[in-house]
């Protein structure tokens, strides 16, 4: 079974532009209890999309035959470029975000209701500490922080076990505490849905 060439080219445009929305947004991935950052779930996506375009090309293509018509061909290649040069530099700045601020991922125990998890990534860069909370459902992806805060001095609070963790009915909450010589500057509680 062969494709169209629009079709190879829609769905290898279409998997590049998924890996360059993966690169720039907050999103994560749980698996097994570790966690992936998003700058390695997009790495992934970025080459999985490119190993489906090489196929996708070779598969749709027979011997002799034209592919798309040579202006769309041009508009083609351009979006090519562009979707993978977008995904590769938004990949490259989450890695060297996490490398300079010295980030570490952590995932809280207990799991609340419907294994909804808490995974909290906390950076520290000069004299400001800064954390994010993510939700993280049975798909083990979280697509977004569901709060944020800031601690005077680089303080880690979640690595120095300065917090607490409450599951109800409705969710959770998750409450940063610093120290009197390294306060919470900024947020400190989260409230943690998974979509129940």
């Amino acid at each position: 079974m062969r494709l169209s060439p629009g079709v190879s080219a829609a769905a290898g445009i279409g998997s590049l532009a998924l890996a360059a929305v993966a690169s720039w947004s907050r999103l994560l991935l749980v698996v097994r209890g570790r966690v992936v950052p998003g700058w390695g779930v997009s790495a992934a996506l970025l080459v999985l999309s490119l190993v489906l375009r090489w196929a996708l090309t070779r598969v749709s293509r027979p011997a002799g035959a034209s592919g798309l018509p040579r202006k769309r061909a041009t508009w083609a290649r351009l979006g090519n470029g562009l979707l993978i040069v977008t995904a590769v530099l938004g990949t490259a700045w989450g890695a060297v975000d996490d490398l300079i601020s010295d980030a570490r991922y952590h995932v809280l125990r207990p799991a609340g209701p419907g294994s909804c998890t808490v995974v909290v990534r906390e950076t520290s860069f000069l004299v400001i500490g800064n954390g994010e909370a993510y939700a993280v459902g049975r798909t083990g992806l979280a697509l977004g922080e569901s709060g944020s805060w800031t601690v005077d001095d680089g303080y880690r609070p979640v690595d120095a076990g300065t917090y607490t963790l409450h599951w109800g009915r409705d969710g959770g909450l998750l409450r940063i505490s610093g120290t009197n010589t390294d306060p919470v500057l900024r947020g400190g509680t989260a409230g943690i849905d998974c979509g129940w």
